[in-house]
């Protein structure tokens, strides 16, 4: 091996050669043999190539661990750009040159880069989902049982899921937002109904869940499916109860109406009650008062019909009567023949025995009055007939008797409005015919369908208009006869004026006079409105409402006189006076 032996003087310093140097004078000087100089030698260029070799093996290493560092931080970035879904990233490099250290330092900014962006998503991700985790919570209704931040799939941070993730909660919110008013909604109305019902609402509200009442704010209550299904339970049976509660008070309130009609209640005493009777046709929705259904109201209506139930039974014969009253009034103004005598026996029979209910007899009396009532009024429009019917044939027995009358055309007062009477009773008589037809058309429907007969006053309707129909059929017969009888008489008078020439009529006697006018037939100018079977008023009916005590009898004359037959009243030697 070659040994310097000059030591570097531009160095300054100590070489290998000049070690050497200093090694040679010192074996020299020893006097160390060539083989000893050797194997030293030998010795120190091994030990060079020790740590020559052990330096390239550090170098080696180091090198090794540079690309290793390298490779994984191409790895790391590569595998931010896709957790983060980025891959348009700007501090990407796009090709690897230079150094490893070069190369290393030209990712390191990306990488720093893409760690901040990492954190900052990583921290949106976790506030979203918390807020995801809390609202499904709330709607489940087990919110203070979650603990601790949920999870965050760093593999997975990209834009995309998290505006997934966004659109979930945004979701969630407006179901939450749905929900809280629903809750707000049903807290409302058990408020309203627990007001009407006179109920603590904070007690029936907290009993649903606590965080319900007014101190807790808007936000903190509970929107859980069971909150809202007990909600939903509790409004339900409030409202129930509201409604039967209203049934209740309404009964009562139409009980004490009736009882007040009944013993005819000053209205002073019946305006204490004005908050009970007040709500007796409101639906359900209408009663919003405050304490309009509370129970001690209730209980004062239910005292108050009790007290007067007491005394509707001290009472009950003159209240018995009173409906008994009613009930013939009904009958009587349909024409309906009944026994009131019979019935009043029975009534006080029953009172007397003791076997009836109060409630009963008046619940059996009203049932009676109010089949009276639907049998007068399926009564109502023959009678109505039967009415107009009867007033023409009153028209026309009063014509009848104005067509009789030889003074009828003097000038007495009040003569012009029997005129007027006259032509408008000759028009109404003129109807007679197609009302009796039309009547007996009703009548006959009528009893078809009920299966009974019409009776008027207890005689049969239709065994009246046919007797009519018969009496009217005689009259037209015997006028008939006189109208031929008087033209004989008037066509032998005339040939016997040919004959012996003419005579003057023979003076008329000098009697009272006949008068007809508005109130010649009675108070109100026309007759007592009576109707028989027959001309000896065997079974007769009166249309005032009330009984006669003697029977009436029909009308002498049903047929109308028309104005030529009218005329032939009047002798044919007599002047006609010239209508008005």
């Amino acid at each position: 091996m070659a040994v310097t032996d000059s030591q570097n003087p531009l160095l300054g310093e100590t070489t290998c050669g000049t070690l050497l140097q200093k090694l040679q004078e010192i074996w020299d000087e020893v006097g160390e043999s060539d083989e000893e100089r050797d194997k030293m030698l030998l010795q120190i260029e091994q030990e060079c190539l020790d740590v020559y070799k052990r330096k390239v093996e550090q170098a080696a290493k180091s090198r090794a661990q540079l690309l290793q560092a390298l490779s994984d931080a191409k790895l790391e970035l590569s595998t931010l750009v896709s957790a983060l879904g980025d891959k348009s990233f700007v501090g990407i490099p796009e090709k690897a040159s230079g150094t490893i250290k070069e190369q290393l330092a030209a990712i390191a900014p990306a990488l720093e880069q893409l760690w901040k962006q990492k954190e900052e998503r990583v921290k949106e991700f976790s506030d979203v989902q918390s807020q995801i985790q809390k609202i499904c919570g709330e709607i489940a209704g087990n919110a203070s049982e979650q603990t601790g931040a949920p999870a965050v799939d760093e593999s997975e941070l990209s834009l995309k899921k998290l505006n997934e993730y966004q659109v979930k909660l945004q979701e969630l919110q407006k179901e939450k937002s749905d929900r809280l008013h629903k809750v707000l909604e049903f807290v409302s109305t058990v408020h309203d109904v627990c007001a009407v019902l006179g109920v603590d609402f904070f007690s029936t509200v907290t009993e649903v869940h606590p965080s319900l009442d007014d101190s807790t704010g808007v936000q903190s209550k509970s929107i859980s499916n069971d909150t809202l299904l007990r909600l939903a339970k509790t409004v339900s049976a409030l409202n129930e109860d509201k409604k039967q509660r209203l049934h209740k008070l309404q009964e009562l309130a139409t009980q004490l109406i009736d009882l007040w009609n009944l013993m005819d209640t000053p209205e002073e005493e019946r305006r204490l009650f004005d908050h009970v009777t007040c709500n007796i046709s409101a639906s359900v929705d209408e009663v919003t008062v405050p304490g309009a259904l509370a129970l001690d109201l209730i209980e004062q209506a239910e005292v108050e019909v009790e007290r007067f139930d007491q005394l509707k039974s001290s009472r009950m014969k003159e209240i018995a009567f009173k409906r008994q009253v009613e009930l013939e009034e009904i009958f009587a103004r349909a024409h309906i023949e009944i026994d009131p005598e019979a019935a009043r026996e029975k009534i006080m029979a029953l009172i007397d025995s003791g076997n009836v209910e109060p409630t009963e007899l008046l619940a059996d009396m009203d049932n009676q009055i109010a089949k009276a009532k639907e049998e007068a009024l399926s009564r109502k429009e023959i009678l109505d007939r039967v009415e107009k019917w009867m007033l023409a044939c009153e028209e026309e027995s009063w014509l009848e008797d104005y067509n009789r009358d030889e003074n009828r055309y003097n000038a007495s007062r009040g003569a012009h409005l029997n005129l007027k009477r006259a032509e408008k009773a000759r028009i109404l008589v003129n109807k007679i015919p197609g009302m009796v037809e039309t009547l007996v058309a009703k009548t006959r429907a009528w009893e078809e369908d009920r299966g009974i007969s019409f009776t008027y006053d207890g005689v049969p309707l239709l065994a009246m208009l046919d007797e009519y129909a018969m009496l009217r059929q005689e009259r037209e017969e015997e006028k008939r006869k006189l109208r031929d009888q008087k033209k004989y008489s008037e066509q032998q008078n005339t040939e016997q004026e040919a004959i012996f020439g003419s005579r003057p009529s023979p003076a008329r006697p000098a009697g009272t006079k006949k008068v007809v006018g508005p109130r010649a037939n009675g108070a109100n100018g026309t007759p007592s409105r009576r109707l028989s079977l027959n001309q000896n008023g065997s079974r007769s009916a009166a249309k005032d409402g009330k009984r006669d005590s003697m029977r009436l009898a029909a009308p002498a004359n049903y047929v109308a006189i028309s104005k030529e037959d009218a005329a032939s009243h009047v002798s044919g030697t007599d002047p006609v006076p010239a209508s008005p």
